[in-house]
């Protein structure tokens, strides 16, 4: 995507844009998709000094980091002075220890879009999450439904983004199945035949910088998804592929999912959260493998998706093996290994 319009002025423009959470994963590319187009990006986070490594993404002075924390509204409202638009990548995948659903999904949801109008801001952009429900049995795909409507009750212009499982060189989905490949011989899968539509970080931040530049409907919810929905056993038989590792997946039904994830969940709190991130899981997250991943018909049907934004989805196949490779036995250097 190109940060210049058709009269060749920079879309930015110098101005300023507040990025909630863009020190994490999505945030670093969101960042980078924004100075392209000629923002000052001011990324706002709990630590600052977790986000210098995003300062060379612009030029000398475009991109700077302030302290924020949603939980400190003062603190919202002075990351919000000067800025023209805002944009709020902030989500957990699980809960722990004070960072719950409710506070960080809905209620810090709630936190900018009332700071956001506040300033005098209209320009809103909110990832939330395909999945979202205000009736659904997961807590999380509740906020994320909870986090949507604090945001368009004070701000009915802003525009929400719902990815399906977002996929990068930093991702915690293929990296994960991945690094279980590599030491476990069996790899278990909740809900194999749940479908989801990976989609490519690179092409979320393009959204993001589309919708922020208005060139999305105000008031929108678009649902972003990859070229192609696999299901969930699919993707680690494709993991496995690329990795070149040998292993059995193991297909649980979801009853016992919940036994599994209640009793890592039980090992997780008595280990004071030294339990290894790699083999937890949450009943929660099992509730959430039980209804596909993908992007509806009808956002397909109204354009509300990343080719009604202008974003050609990139797939899997084109970008996952870049970056998994470095789990085969031999790394970067198996092709020299083979003769090739």
């Amino acid at each position: 995507m190109s940060g210049v319009n058709m009269n060749g002025a920079t879309l930015g423009a110098g101005r300023v844009v507040t990025v909630f959470g863009g020190s994490g994963f999505v945030g670093r590319y969101v960042v980078r998709a924004l100075a392209r187009d000629g923002w000052r990006v001011r990324i706002a986070c709990r630590r600052p000094d977790l986000a210098f490594h995003l300062q060379p993404q612009g030029r000398v002075g475009q991109v700077m980091a302030v302290q924020a924390n949603l939980r400190h509204p003062e603190s919202v409202a002075a990351a919000l002075r000067g800025a023209s638009a805002v944009v709020n990548l902030v989500g957990i995948l699980a809960e722990g220890g004070a960072q719950k659903f409710s506070k960080i999904q809905a209620e810090g949801a709630r936190v900018v879009a009332e700071a956001a109008k506040a300033a005098g801001i209209d320009n809103v952009v909110h990832i939330s999450a395909i999945g979202a429900d205000p009736n659904s049995a997961s807590e999380y795909a509740r906020s994320k439904a909870q986090g949507e409507a604090a945001v368009l009750a004070p701000v009915p212009t802003a525009v929400i983004l719902r990815p399906s499982v977002i996929f990068g060189v930093e991702d915690e989905f293929f990296n994960r199945f991945a690094t279980m490949a590599r030491y476990f011989p069996v790899i278990p899968v909740v809900g194999a035949q749940t479908k989801f539509q990976p989609v490519y970080v690179g092409d979320v931040a393009d959204a993001v910088a589309i919708a922020v530049a208005g060139g999305a409907k105000p008031g929108t919810v678009y649902e972003l998804g990859g070229p192609e929905a696999k299901s969930f056993g699919e993707l680690v038989d494709y993991v496995l592929k690329v990795t070149e590792r040998d292993r059995r997946v193991a297909s649980l039904s979801f009853s016992t999912g919940k036994l599994v994830a209640g009793v890592t969940q039980l090992f997780t709190k008595l280990s004071l959260g030294l339990f290894p991130t790699l083999m937890r899981m949450t009943a929660d997250q099992v509730e959430l493998l039980k209804h596909d991943n993908v992007v509806s018909e009808g956002a397909v049907r109204e354009g509300r998706t990343l080719q009604g934004l202008g974003v050609q989805p990139q797939a899997i196949e084109a970008i996952v093996p870049t970056y998994l490779y470095r789990y085969r036995k031999t790394g970067q250097y198996q092709a020299q290994r083979l003769g090739a």
